[in-house]
């Protein structure tokens, strides 16, 4: 539960440094061309038990969508809700102040007209990291909206400290009470896999439940996602062959990948797992799964970084100047993550070539092809 550690020391920070507290949290502008728009929606899958709740005869969740926009103008996205940013500073048992996270700088505009022709857009599934909010990962998706994709946010319900649905319900954490338990890794790889299946068919079924849905390409549709976010990518892609191409970001496989395998495009982005040396130890997970990748595929790390500076967390500790132990900034990472993130969904998704995934660059010296 790293993210949730960094938050409490965001937190801590903030209520021993008064300076600190004048600092608003923000995320750096999208380095595409187009207006980004973004819109929050309810689904609810009555064909399932929630796995966490299992009294709950259904599962519920919540997705952020953002989305070329015709138009910048209008009110900004709000980051989480007050009540979810209260909650986070709750768990971490720290007194600051509670709409904190909820008062953070974003570059998308709620609600905006979408922008696009219809069946023109590639969708772009992204799955968040355990117990971190699923607007951990905006700062990313708000760039891919910027080049022309759409968006799909995923929050997995009960698997983070706070969602906040439309009726005003706040749900915490059920999965955390058993997190330990045996069999805890399979079971919320699937029920993730499940969880994206079950969004896909709501945004490109017959009845979808975005009214800009007209704008997805359905023959283009990829994942990515971060820490077991990025593990689910591979189950997800497993159990779903309308995702094209994945990308599993610094997440641990704990389940195998088992036979026939992948066909499909995938690629891994590490975090430097050794300070002396690169691309070594390599990840034993990893290693294992990628024998069962017959397709297209890479294996990437980011020198100088850890776990957390691949979402919008690092950012926030390097803004409130909280040491998680990063080199290189989480800004610059930030830079890094997205370029790799467009170069692979471009060429995967697009038919764009990009040089970017066949050998180191200048540009991102930091960036070392393990494989």
């Amino acid at each position: 539960m790293r993210g949730l550690a960094v938050l409490t020391a965001l937190a801590l920070a903030l209520s021993a440094a008064p300076a600190a507290a004048d600092t608003v949290p923000s995320l750096p502008e999208p380095t595409g061309r187009q207006p980004v728009g973004s819109t929050s929606v309810y689904l609810k899958d009555t064909s399932r038990p929630d796995p966490w709740v299992p009294s709950v005869p259904y599962r519920e969740l919540m997705v952020s969508l953002f989305y070329p926009a015709t138009s910048s103008d209008g009110p900004g996205t709000q980051y989480v809700t007050p009540a979810e940013s209260a909650a986070l500073l709750a768990k971490s048992g720290i007194a600051g102040p509670p709409d904190l996270f909820a008062m953070t700088r974003t570059n998308s505009v709620r609600d905006a007209r979408p922008a696009g022709r219809p069946h023109s857009l590639p969708l772009i599934v992204l799955s968040p990291g355990y117990t971190r909010p699923r607007a951990t990962l905006t700062a990313l998706a708000e760039d891919l909206a910027s080049h022309g994709d759409v968006v799909a946010l995923v929050g997995h319900t009960y698997e983070n400290v706070a969602t906040s649905f439309p009726d005003g319900r706040l749900v915490g954490c059920a999965s955390c009470d058993v997190h330990d338990h045996e069999g805890f890794d399979e079971k919320q790889m699937l029920s993730r896999a499940a969880d994206v299946s079950f969004v896909l068919d709501e945004l490109t079924g017959p009845h979808p439940k975005w009214h800009g849905a007209d704008l997805i390409d359905r023959s283009r549709i990829g994942m990515a996602g971060h820490s077991v976010g990025g593990a689910s990518a591979i189950a997800a892609m497993a159990g779903d062959s309308r995702i094209k191409a994945g990308m599993n970001i610094d997440g641990a496989t704990p389940v195998p990948l088992t036979a026939p395998g992948l066909s499909r495009p995938f690629m891994f982005v590490s975090h430097q797992l050794d300070p002396a040396t690169r691309c070594a130890p390599l990840r034993p997970d990893w290693e294992r799964d990628w024998a069962q990748l017959t397709g297209w595929k890479r294996s990437v790390e980011v020198a100088g970084t850890v776990h957390s500076s691949f979402t919008d967390v690092g950012l926030f500790a390097d803004q409130f100047g909280v040491d998680i132990g990063a080199i290189t900034t989480a800004e610059r990472t930030q830079a890094i993550t997205r370029a790799y993130v467009n170069a692979f969904f471009d060429q995967h998704l697009c038919g764009k070539p990009s040089s970017l995934l066949d050998a180191p660059s200048s540009h991102y010296p930091e960036m070392a092809f393990c494989h």
